[in-house]
């Protein structure tokens, strides 16, 4: 049976990635992204837990995810797993929504799963078109009917999706975002955040979904990625990511993205 495979694309044009996950897929731990992801299952099934809710994707079913939404998923049954989707960094997705509603804000997705044959329709041609290097203006015109199809009928402002969280808690987030390249403590984020331990870990949990350190490790893992995919080589990356060694950086990166540093790299720079 087919081991996993990990393939994306850079589409200079839309400024949109294309990416695609085949095989048997490792199970993915509970994390985040920096990015907005639009992604479809096209055969077998998988357990994805997002916000704390369950769902279970099949064939044609669509994820949606917001920035910083934390998720977990495994790939169910014994049939050969084939995930295909599209990131849109918030830049791309404000442009896109300015284009679209002639509004300048970040819409937020209101739904995890959707099961739409217009929307599927769209999302599988432009994944299509950014792989094989399609002309401009029909890119163009899929994304823009995406695009009206996810603010009218899944999306709105960004900001009312957000759930209320305590002050502290986002300076705690700060405080990891400015120092995730360093050796940082949780005391350290306690005195920033300025709460006892027992009282930030509850408090980040509810709020996050994860916890202070598995925050750190997806920051970490998300930028990391960047760096990659500037040719820069994995154990420079681990350095200039806070990992306190190689292997350490291989094991997390392994388990978060499916794939290992160096393979990730290539995908990229080939």
């Amino acid at each position: 049976m087919k081991r996993e495979t990990f393939k994306a694309y850079k589409d200079e044009d839309t400024h949109i990635e294309a990416y695609q996950l085949e095989g048997i897929v490792q199970p993915f731990p509970n994390h985040f992204h920096d990015h907005y992801t639009i992604g479809f299952i096209q055969r077998g099934h998988c357990l994805v837990s997002c916000k704390n809710q369950e769902y279970t994707f099949s064939s044609e079913d669509i994820i949606l995810l917001n920035p910083y939404d934390n998720h977990t998923c495994m790939p169910k049954g014994d049939e050969t797993f084939l995930y295909r989707g599209l990131i849109i960094r918030p830049e791309v997705m404000k442009e896109l929504t300015l284009k679209v509603t002639g509004q300048n804000y970040l819409p937020g997705f209101t739904k995890t799963m959707v099961h739409d044959e217009e929307l599927y329709y769209y999302l599988r041609n432009i994944f299509h078109m950014i792989v094989n290097g399609l002309s401009e203006i029909e890119k163009e015109e899929s994304l823009f009917f995406l695009m009206t199809i996810l603010i009218a009928k899944y999306s709105q402002s960004f900001e009312k999706c957000l759930s209320k969280c305590q002050e502290e808690v986002e300076r705690a987030c700060d405080f990891i975002n400015c120092h995730y390249t360093e050796h940082i403590s949780l005391e350290q984020i306690c005195q920033y955040a300025t709460l006892s331990k027992s009282t930030l870990l509850r408090a980040f949990t509810k709020s996050k979904g994860i916890t202070p350190y598995r925050y750190l490790i997806t920051i970490r893992i998300n930028n990391a990625k960047k760096l990659l995919e500037q040719g820069v080589l994995p154990v420079d990356a681990a350095c200039r990511t806070g990992f306190s060694d190689q292997s350490h950086f291989t094991n997390y990166f392994t388990t978060f993205i499916g794939v290992s540093p160096g393979t990730y790299r290539e995908i990229f720079i080939s």
